[in-house]
């Protein structure tokens, strides 16, 4: 059998681009056993994927992507006689393509929310079938906090050894829900003082938007200053395990959130992971068990929306929705403050929780079984020999 994955190559420090090429290499390596021809490329049009559709001439196609990359890894495909298998993350709302993507005999999901949320939308999801994003122990791994290489990290990020460290990151750490974790640490630190905040964010636009939001936030919550640390920029993947190392607990309690891929790989890291109860984190984090998640404290709904032609229609126009459509969640603040105290405090219980979400993303997200599961499922509902 052939097998192209289309995702964003050479890889990326990037999710999507990172999730592609993590099933590329789990199906790479299950090759020899399984008499299969895997070949990766970008999704975006080029020589090399022209080449790949009417050249290597997969048997199907899995394209990584949301939606809105149905002309790549969807139509594409299928213009050049090749099976199209999506494996889609959602991003708030699917306005487009709702036919073609209900009759396609696969459709692969990061999490059940997103299968939830295309079904909202309109979509025959009857074809569809969650598959996680993997992670790879050899790059994403545990390493020790007495290392020296962890303690120099802390060291560069200020944080002292009396100190225990909560991390957050995000293309902007608003949308992992930095704003209500402020809020939940200005009441924490009445009763323990001793954490600093670190965020990791990306350089754009929408990160200098929350940011001063964020900014403007711990002024008004009377944080001291001094116990928040950013930094910004976009780093290599295996430089995670480092950073992730350095903290003590790992904090998202995203507004909106798929999967959770980095959640995931803090789990890996043996790190307890404080997050919400919606989305893909319910898929990802065990409660009580492998870390917490927080009530939904609010939901905002949009009544209509602008619909673009770069999503497949013939003009800009409004779209207003029959009935409202949440795009965004905030978490319990008092859940946060509950769940991150008790792990602040509670040395022994943290380091349980450590323990629990490693073996636990071992036994579920390592990339090998994520690759076995996509052919299982290639094997089980579709006609290919």
């Amino acid at each position: 059998m052939k097998i192209a994955v289309f995702h964003a190559y050479p890889v990326e420090p990037d999710g999507l681009s990172i999730q592609g090429n993590l099933l590329y290499k789990g199906l790479k390596e299950m090759s020899k056993d399984r008499n299969l021809e895997v070949v990766p490329c970008h999704f975006k049009p080029s020589l090399q994927k022209q080449w790949v559709l009417s050249g290597f001439k997969p048997d199907l196609a899995v394209g990584v992507g949301c939606w809105t990359n149905s002309p790549d890894i969807v139509f594409s495909p299928q213009r050049a006689g090749v099976l199209p298998v999506p494996w889609f993350v959602a991003n708030g709302w699917v306005a487009n393509y709702h036919k073609e993507l209900g009759e396609l005999p696969l459709v692969l999901t990061t999490s059940n929310w997103v299968t939830e949320t295309y079904a909202r939308d309109g979509v025959d999801t009857k074809n569809f079938v969650t598959l996680p994003i993997g992670f790879d122990p050899e790059e994403i791994c545990r390493i020790p906090q007495s290392d020296d290489k962890i303690q120099a990290m802390r060291s560069m990020l200020g944080v002292q050894p009396h100190e225990k460290m909560i991390l957050t990151v995000g293309g902007d750490v608003s949308s992992k829900g930095a704003q209500e974790m402020l809020r939940a640490l200005a009441e924490i630190d009445k009763d323990f003082p001793n954490w600093k905040y670190v965020l990791k964010a990306s350089e754009s636009e929408s990160a200098a938007i929350h940011g001063a939001e964020e900014e403007a936030l711990i002024e008004e919550l009377g944080i001291d200053r001094g116990k928040i640390v950013y930094f910004y920029g976009m780093y290599s993947h295996d430089f995670m395990s480092i950073l992730l190392a350095a903290c003590d607990i790992y904090a998202a309690p995203s507004r909106l959130e798929g999967f959770g891929m980095i959640q995931m790989e803090a789990e890996a890291c043996g790190k307890p992971v404080i997050s919400i109860n919606v989305g893909g984190p319910v898929d990802t984090i065990i409660h009580g068990k492998t870390g917490y998640l927080a009530d939904i404290g609010q939901a905002v709904e949009l009544k209509e929306e602008w619909a673009y032609e770069s999503m497949g229609f013939d003009a800009d126009h409004k779209i207003v929705f029959d009935k409202p459509k949440v795009f965004a969640y905030r978490a319990s603040v008092p859940d946060l403050v509950k769940y991150t105290k008790e792990l602040l405090m509670d040395d022994a219980k943290r380091l349980e929780m450590g323990n629990n979400a490693y073996d636990h993303a071992m036994s579920n997200f390592h990339y090998k079984m994520v690759a076995k599961k996509f052919m299982e499922l290639v094997d089980s509902r579709l006609n290919l020999k």
